[in-house]
């Protein structure tokens, strides 16, 4: 097994996890098996309980894990499925060790940071890396860890001493290190000391990178590029120039046009590994494909804009999985995506702040699709059920996800149905008419991990043959998707809703849980209670999201007859 690990200095957010998936992706187009894990020095078990306005998006995996965003990256970038242990967190590693003393597997030793929780952290990462991830029971051929946070922070201390001694563990020729550094340019110049000084604290530590990838806003001149490798032991091909491009998705043609594969090979022998002519041949097609759509993207000139109505909108990582979604289904249709912010609050009342009002109503008035995403809590509710009630009524395509869903609902149930003062339990507890209610085996009191999480299966009612969503999935009979949510539709009054034209086309396999609703005679009036996001991929769109971008651009019936031809042909 080949370890990269990929860790920061300077500043965080600088982009590590573009650069580890782009890496992983680089590594794959040459037939190798990849796999990824992320570190997290937050004390938090995992990412279910952190507020997206402080965290971002929690990316949720298949078998029900809570995750960082940038395992959603790794996914996408490399195509692999991960699960909750590639998520490591001091929380997860504290209350292991914890559990093991409590066990008496120490034999009565005093436990320490040194051996004892470096020793697990080591441990964790080996035992995991071996987890295939490819549609194979093979082991990978190579594991990215990306070390969160930066080098030097008092909660990654642990983390950075296990890998120290990780790297005699498995040896010089299976251990690389790429340290991604900041290299701000200030006055009319490129300034080199801060990385300087990180790569200084990095090997007071015990590290050694055997590549930098410099961030900054321009390219690198070559005299910064030389500074840099001479007082950080390099050679200047170690020292990758990783400035800003049109898009994430250019940064795996930067890393591969300077050679990081090269660099890569002769460190850890990659040349040395056996690989099957079915992993050459995909590797070799993934990277003509990629380099086409990119150029495809940047040809384009064509925009479509959709109104992003949601609650958490001042911190857009928030809905980073909706938003690569979105871009992948753009990049398909063969236009520039143009998001339009909407804070749904702003679209409740013209007497609280009437600019801001006047402007979100502008806004969706002019997208030419409406999403409306996830979300917990009662603020901006309303203004969503406003942008609900104006996509209906206006034929404007729309989607809604999880919450998105429950807000077409009781749109529906309070202007079609005609059920005054209709709502969800979950936004109003004393509500008579409950379009949406709290699942029977939810748990109120705990609220970490006690959701409906993980991949579940959707299957398609008979009499749904010309759904617009199901010819999306190629006309499947059911489709796998994950979840993450804890109310959901009332079932008493699914037939009141139905019989109005509401079709519950997608429902789970006893058939008694609203999983997918469609409208009758609108171009696109799509819901889901599963969060389609997180299985886009770049070259796979997301088809709820796909489809909500071919509607507005008025290229659904052309998306749908391709997305059907690509997979009868097994393309996908």
């Amino acid at each position: 097994m080949k370890y990269v690990v990929v860790s920061g200095g300077v500043i965080s957010g600088i982009g590590k996890g573009v650069l580890a998936s782009s890496t992983g992706l680089l590594l794959k187009t040459k037939g190798l098996k990849v796999t990824s894990i992320k570190i997290d020095p937050y004390m938090n078990i995992d990412a279910g309980t952190m507020s997206p306005l402080e965290h971002g998006e929690v990316f949720v995996l298949n078998d029900g894990g809570e995750a960082d965003l940038d395992l959603g990256n790794y996914e996408r970038y490399i195509n692999v499925t991960l699960t909750r242990d590639h998520n490591i967190t001091t929380g997860k590693i504290y209350q292991h060790v914890i559990e093991r003393e409590r066990r008496g597997e120490y034999l009565g030793k005093t436990v320490q940071i040194v051996p004892h929780l470096t020793n697990a952290i080591q441990d964790w990462i080996e035992r995991v890396a071996k987890i295939p991830v490819d549609d194979t029971d093979e082991e990978p051929d190579v594991c990215i860890i990306e070390l969160g946070g930066t080098v030097g922070d008092i909660e990654s201390a642990p983390f950075v001493e296990a890998l120290r001694q990780f790297q005699f563990r498995v040896g010089p020729d299976n251990f690389a290190l790429i340290h991604v550094s900041l290299v701000p340019f200030i006055h009319g110049e490129q300034k080199t000391k801060p990385t300087q000084a990180a790569i200084k604290d990095l090997r007071s530590l015990g590290l050694t990178p055997d590549i930098i990838a410099c961030r900054c806003q321009a390219e690198l001149e070559a005299s910064t590029i030389n500074k840099i490798a001479m007082f950080c032991n390099l050679g200047p091909k170690q020292v990758l120039d990783v400035y800003d491009v049109n898009s994430t998705y250019h940064v795996p043609l930067l890393l591969q046009k300077q050679g990081i594969i090269d660099l890569l090979t002769r460190k850890l022998a990659l040349d040395q590994i056996s690989i099957s002519g079915r992993f050459r041949d995909r590797g070799n097609g993934l990277l003509g494909k990629w380099r086409q759509l990119t150029t495809q993207h940047d040809r384009s000139f064509e925009t479509v804009s959709i109104a992003m109505v949601g609650k958490y909108t001042h911190l857009q990582d928030s809905y980073l999985s909706v938003i690569k979604a979105l871009e992948h289904s753009a990049m398909k249709c063969h236009r520039r995506l143009e998001i339009l912010w909407i804070e749904s609050s702003d679209l409740e009342s013209e007497s609280d702040e009437k600019a801001k009002y006047h402007q979100a109503w502008t806004k969706l008035c002019r997208a030419d699709g409406i999403l409306v995403p996830g979300g917990f809590g009662t603020r901006g509710t309303e203004g969503m059920i406003k942008a609900a009630n104006w996509a209906r009524e206006n034929k404007k395509p729309y989607l809604g996800i999880c919450l998105g869903l429950q807000i077409a609902v009781i749109e529906f149930a309070r202007n079609v149905c005609e059920l005054d003062g209709a709502n969800s339990e979950e936004l109003d507890p004393e509500t008579e008419t409950k379009a949406v209610v709290f699942m029977p085996e939810g748990d109120r009191e705990k609220l970490g991990g006690t959701m409906r999480l993980g991949a579940r299966t959707t299957v398609f009612q008979p009499g749904s043959e010309k759904s617009k969503i199901r010819k999306l999935y190629g006309s499947a009979d059911s489709v796998e998707e994950r979840h993450r949510h804890r109310y959901e539709v009332n079932p008493e009054l699914v037939e009141t809703f139905e019989a109005a034209g509401l079709k519950f086309v997608g429902r789970d396999t006893a058939g008694q849980r609203m999983q997918v609703l469609e409208l009758d005679n609108h171009p696109y009036y799509v819901a889901t209670q599963y969060h389609p996001e997180y299985l886009s991929r770049v070259l796979d769109p997301s088809r709820p999201i796909l489809g909500l971008v071919a509607a507005a651009c008025g290229k659904l019936d052309e998306i749908t007859k391709g997305q059907s031809a690509e997979i009868a042909s097994g393309e996908f």
